[in-house]
């Protein structure tokens, strides 16, 4: 961002009150920015297809989090509401041996 300004613009507000935004600099959208990075995942409920590849692209170049391995928090999240203990709801839980 190099101290450019950052740009926001309110799409929603999500169930706990909170602004969702989409937000750019100098034209570039950060949330595309930062799923492209493997910094981020893309959360279709809120972006609506905006983001829609996006991460595809990011897993086949293997940038971030993309290098290793993780759990959409999401599904971390329902799988210990149903009672899941950590370590089966990991990723590491599916992971070959």
């Amino acid at each position: 961002m190099a101290r450019r300004p950052v740009n926001c613009d309110p799409v929603n507000i999500d169930q706990y009150g909170r602004t969702v935004a989409t937000c750019s600099v100098g034209g570039t959208d950060l949330g595309k920015w930062l799923v492209l990075s493997g910094l981020a995942l893309d959360w279709p409920q809120y972006s609506k297809g905006r983001y829609a590849g996006v991460p595809r692209e990011a897993e086949r170049a293997g940038r971030g989090f993309w290098k290793g391995s993780y759990v959409e928090p999401w599904l971390y999240r329902a799988c210990i509401r149903s009672s899941g203990k950590p370590s089966s709801c990991s990723d590491d839980a599916n992971a070959p041996s």
